[in-house]
C-alpha cells in the first residue's frame, strides 16, 4: 500500500512499456538515422565533387542529429519526461476517425504516383492539389480547379527551370 491507501500495482514488462510509450519514438529515430548515416557514408563520390561541402554533407549532418535526438529523447523519456497530452488540439478524441477523408487523400495521392509518368507533373499535380482540396472539404468547383492549375505549374516552373530539377512535363512537354 501507498501513503494516499491506494493498492500498487506490480511493474510488469507491458505495464513498463506502456508508461514508456515515446521510446518507439526513439527507436524510429534510431533507425532513420542509422539508414541515414549508412547511404550517405557508403554513396560514391566522384573525385571531382569532393570538398569542403560535398554531397555527403547534408546527409551525415542529418543522419547524426537524429541520432542525437533519439538519445536525448531516450534520456528524457527514462527520467520520467512524458509528451503533452492533446491540450493544444481542438480534436475530440472520443470521436472516431474520419475514415472518408482518409481514404479520399489516399486515392488521389495513388492517382497522382500513377499519373505522374503518363501525363506529367502539370497535369497530375493540379489533379492532386484539386483532389486534395477537395479532399479535406473545400467545394468551391470554379476556384479550386484553378488554383490548383496555377499552383502546379508554378511549381513546374519553379522546379525545372529555376532550380534544374528536371519533373515529367509529359504530353504539355512541348507546349511548356
Amino acid at each position: 500500500m501507498t501513503d494516499d491507501s491506494t493498492p500498487s500495482r506490480p511493474v510488469t514488462a507491458r505495464s513498463w512499456l506502456r508508461e514508456h510509450s515515446e521510446l518507439g519514438v526513439c527507436v524510429l529515430l534510431l533507425v532513420l538515422g542509422v539508414l541515414v548515416l549508412t547511404d550517405a557514408l557508403t554513396m560514391s563520390v566522384d573525385i571531382t565533387q569532393r570538398g569542403p561541402v560535398g554531397p555527403r554533407t547534408v546527409p551525415v549532418v542529418v543522419g547524426v542529429g537524429l541520432l542525437a535526438v533519439a538519445v536525448l529523447l531516450a534520456v528524457d523519456v527514462l527520467r520520467g519526461g512524458r509528451g503533452e497530452a492533446e491540450g493544444g488540439e481542438d480534436v475530440d478524441l472520443g470521436e472516431p476517425a474520419d475514415r472518408r477523408t482518409v481514404a479520399l487523400l489516399t486515392g488521389v495521392f495513388l492517382a497522382f504516383a500513377v499519373l505522374i509518368g503518363p501525363l506529367g507533373f502539370p497535369v497530375s499535380g493540379a489533379l492532386l492539389f484539386w483532389g486534395s482540396a477537395y479532399a479535406l472539404g473545400s467545394r468551391h468547383l470554379d476556384r479550386d480547379p484553378l488554383v490548383a492549375a496555377g499552383l502546379s505549374l508554378l511549381t513546374y516552373f519553379v522546379f525545372d527551370s529555376l532550380l534544374g530539377v528536371p519533373l515529367p512535363g509529359g504530353p504539355l512537354m512541348g507546349v511548356l
